[in-house]
């Protein structure tokens, strides 16, 4: 079986990974172009762990200027198994309050400017997206939360923005109306490429906020997001500090496939696939090539 190596990927506030040890830097080079920061590699107990500000040290890069492909092809080339996604989101409903964390597990993506896939012409591939988080990893952080008695909900549909601009009431109203539950800016396409290069994914939504659908709260602004995301710091550390020290030696198999996402997606015969996207293709293709 594979060694277990988790990824983290800090979002808005959440720039380091309090408790890694044995920390070294290095930028990892990918044909995708720069991620958003050098990964910081070290462990928590005996768990190994990368780490990747979303945004980068001093937040520098928007939500439409993250280069995602770079970030999730630089942390499989650092061999990462599983990728937990920690960002903070707005909410639609009264229940799911600023501080509570959603474990959500289903995404609707409204993003119109970013390059959603490593595949294209010349090597053509669909993968499922209809259960998007790996369970077990989520069932994991669920317990981490839980045995540190910090709030979370389990489950939920987080809606993707383009951003960078916060919802107008309108939109704000049309989402809640279809049912979304949170709301940010980063999910997608992170999600889909993960899933692409066969890491097993899940995700923590902090909720900062209840965007601007709620007529007895202000609307959203960064200097709230910010308070809110400063005050659960110490309790998203502790999350993901329990849940290094707890994660099992050897990644475990997700049960929808989600490292496997590959089998049976590639659509263009080796025969007629471009050798350019190929090789660009190389991290992400190496365990169905060498199979």
């Amino acid at each position: 079986m594979t060694k277990a190596i988790v990824g983290i990927i800090g979002g808005s506030g959440v720039y380091e990974l309090p408790g890694l040890e044995d920390i070294r830097e290095e930028w990892m080079a990918t044909p995708w172009g720069d991620a958003s920061d050098a990964l910081h590699f070290g462990r928590i107990g005996t768990t190994a762990a990368v780490f990747l500000p979303r945004h980068g040290r001093g937040h520098k890069l928007s939500p439409s200027g993250i280069n995602y492909r770079a970030n999730i092809d630089a942390l499989k080339r650092a061999g990462v198994t599983d990728i937990v996604s920690v960002s903070a989101c707005g909410s639609f409903k009264p229940e799911l309050y600023p501080g509570l964390f959603v474990l959500a597990d289903q995404f609707i993506d409204r993003t119109f400017s970013r390059a959603s896939s490593f595949f294209g012409n010349g090597c053509v591939a669909h993968v499922s997206m209809a259960h998007p988080v790996a369970p077990l990893l989520q069932q994991r952080i669920a317990a981490a939360a839980a045995a540190e008695k910090i709030a979370f909900v389990k489950g939920g549909t987080y809606v993707c923005i383009e951003g960078p601009q916060f919802s107008s009431l309108a939109e704000s109203l049309g989402h809640k109306a279809y049912g979304c539950d949170v709301i940010g800016m980063t999910a997608m396409p992170e999600a889909k490429l993960a899933r692409e290069a066969e890491i097993s994914y899940a995700m923590i939504a902090m909720v900062t906020d209840f965007d601007c659908w709620h007529p007895k709260h202000d609307n959203v602004d960064v200097a709230s997001v910010i308070k809110v995301v400063e005050a659960n710091a110490g309790n998203a550390a502790k999350l993901l500090a329990r849940l290094l020290r707890d994660f099992p030696a050897k990644h475990e198999a997700c049960p929808l496939g989600s490292d496997r996402a590959l089998d049976h997606a590639l659509l263009t015969a080796p025969s007629a696939r471009d050798p350019v996207l190929t090789k660009k293709l190389e991290a992400i293709l190496r365990r169905v090539t060498h199979s």
